[in-house]
């Protein structure tokens, strides 16, 4: 790909998207920047800038997405719906998908870099310390996962099922914990109990964390280079700490600190198996049970085991450009927590 191109970044104003389309800019691109029609963009940077084209489109809306990309010569697909319940993210995630695809059919437009995410991965089945990459399996037992993983791997589906039919060149790009100012805890740390009080499940299990503005940089070096063609990337920053030291860094940046209750990696996996075997054996499995206590969801969040960016190294030469204190200190700097 020409270092100047023309790029469709859906999502263009969620925390990922803005920095996806801040670094574009600073690379040279021109920027079609898809957002939803009622999507303030007060909190952008790059508003007024000449190479920004805003197109206002709701992707669960086929009419009139093709003449609105019309021209671009890749898409970076990075909307999603990360919240609410399943048949708004069905909608959101894999309808608004299936519409931009066929947009792109109609546009003539053969380069796509998709964003999926960790949450596709099964974990309950991988050993605790082993190594989770590229190769790993995708997750089967999506009636025990939430709705935002469902849609991730329906999405990955379709993206793929579609590409190949068509001949696209495609990517596929599978971010860890994306973090940032104002987007610094996780639930793969535990649990928050209000503002003041986190629960910290497990001491020495790894955060496959990526610095947002890291993350932008790796997803535009997908769009940039041929190598990437074909290839599926996970990405995450050198050296991922412990969800204790995390949470050490982290709250020596904030005021007031929180307070911090751990729980044994071992005693939650225990509490969560008797929770499921109880809501299998008295109710059917009929019980709600908190995400917390939900075995799959569990493994998944909170998991001891190892990551690597090594495909991406290798393929790319991408290395990360923010170290994670240096990160901490650009995400915290007069941060305060709400009295």
């Amino acid at each position: 790909m020409s270092p100047a191109v023309r790029l469709c970044i859906t999502g263009a104003s969620g925390f990922l998207g803005r920095h996806v389309v801040a670094e574009a800019l600073k690379r040279g691109h021109e920027v079609w920047a898809v957002v939803r029609p009622a999507a303030g963009l007060s909190h952008v940077n790059w508003l007024e800038d000449p190479a920004v084209h805003i197109v206002r489109a709701d992707l669960r809306r086929p009419e009139g997405l093709a003449e609105a990309i019309s021209g671009c010569d890749a898409v970076l697909h990075l909307a999603a719906a990360v919240g609410g319940e399943l048949y708004t993210q069905l909608a959101g995630t894999v309808v608004g998908t299936e519409n931009l695809l066929k947009a792109m059919q109609s546009a003539g437009i053969r380069r796509l870099i998709a964003v999926s995410s960790f949450s596709v991965y099964g974990y309950i089945g991988k050993w605790s310390h082993s190594t989770l990459s590229e190769t790993s399996p995708l997750e089967t037992r999506l009636d025990e996962r939430d709705d935002y993983c469902l849609t991730k791997v329906l999405q990955e589906r379709l993206v793929r099922e579609v590409s190949g039919r068509e001949g696209w060149a495609l990517t596929v790009v599978r971010p860890g914990v994306i973090y940032g100012r104002d987007h610094l805890w996780t639930a793969c740390l535990g649990a928050e109990l209000g503002e003041r009080t986190w629960i910290r499940i497990g001491a020495w299990a790894k955060v496959p964390l990526t610095y947002v503005e890291n993350c932008a940089d790796a997803i535009l070096l997908c769009a940039e280079r041929e190598e990437a063609i074909g290839e599926t990337f996970n990405i995450v920053d050198d050296r991922c700490p412990s969800h204790r030291g995390y949470i050490r860094l982290l709250r020596r940046r904030i005021s007031p600190r929180p307070r911090v209750i751990p729980v044994s990696w071992t005693l939650m996996r225990l509490v969560c198996r008797c929770a499921w075997i109880s809501n299998q054996l008295f109710f059917d499995g009929e019980g709600k049970l908190p995400s917390v206590l939900v075995p799959a969801r569990m493994h998944a969040r909170c998991k001891p085991l190892r990551y690597t960016n090594k495909r991406l190294r290798k393929t790319l030469g991408w290395s990360p450009r923010y170290s994670l204190e240096e990160a901490l200190d650009r995400s915290t700097r007069d941060m305060e927590l709400p009295a």
